[in-house]
């Protein structure tokens, strides 16, 4: 079972590779950058829980299945992981507002990713890794310095969120450049905190499988962000370039 993870992860992350190379000639169609050549349109709110949802449901089976799920440090895990996803399942579209849409094909690929994700991450905690690999977690700083980052970028990611939602008044139509909070330092700031918050994870795992979800999260947004930022280089000119704004990683990208 070892052996096929690790030729699973090792997949995983060729595939991040491709996706990261793919992006930066193919913007991926939702948000702002919508596109409609991926596929019918379905309303935001509906795609975005169909996206989420499944690394969220097939998470808590995987630990619901376990004869791991009460162990502390990978209920820790476990918990830190679904938090997350619950607030991007279930919360996060019912503060989306307007009516925007989401292509049917990046809903189909998004789900299909996450429930892969999922198998990557509760494979590791719960079933592949080694018989008490996590039974003195707590006396080790993984979980410690890790925890910190994913809880910093999930507050930053929350933020940055509600002040995107902020940006137009109803029947507002326009595009703004957002400010404050971390987008004084990028221009995809709720990327770099789901970004914090992966990266985090991955060391509160100290696991192959969580630095390749980081690596994934950084190949799927690193080019995302620089589209972003070309957007609102093209439509704000020096009112954005003079921000001095990086794309996703402070003072770095």
């Amino acid at each position: 079972m070892t052996a096929a993870f690790n030729i699973f992860l090792l997949v995983m992350a060729i595939l991040a590779l491709i996706v990261f190379i793919a992006l930066h000639y193919f913007e991926a169609g939702y948000g702002y950058l919508f596109n409609p050549r991926y596929g019918p349109p379905v309303p935001n709110k509906v795609g975005w829980v169909l996206m989420e949802s499944p690394v969220f449901i097939a998470m808590a089976v995987l630990w619901a299945l376990s004869p791991r799920m009460w162990e502390a440090a990978p209920l820790v895990l476990f918990l830190l992981f679904e938090a997350h996803y619950f607030q991007r399942s279930f919360i996060f579209p019912l503060l989306m507002r307007g009516q925007s849409k989401m292509l049917l094909g990046i809903v189909l690929m998004g789900m299909l990713f996450n429930t892969l994700n999922a198998l990557m991450q509760g494979g590791w905690i719960f079933y592949v890794s080694p018989e008490g690999y996590y039974a003195d977690w707590f006396s080790r700083p993984y979980i410690y310095v890790g925890g910190v980052l994913f809880v910093a970028g999930m507050a930053i990611n929350l933020h940055s969120d509600h002040i995107i939602r902020h940006l137009r008044r109803p029947g507002d139509t326009r595009h703004y450049i957002p400010r404050g909070g971390m987008f004084r330092y990028v221009s995809s700031a709720n990327y770099f905190g789901e970004l914090l918050e992966w990266t985090g994870f991955a060391i509160a795992s100290w696991s192959w499988a969580g630095a390749v979800f980081a690596w994934w999260t950084f190949a799927n947004l690193a080019p995302r962000s620089a589209s972003l930022y070309r957007r609102y280089e093209q439509e704000f000119g020096e009112e954005f370039t003079r921000l001095g704004r990086k794309r996703i990683i402070p003072f770095i990208y």
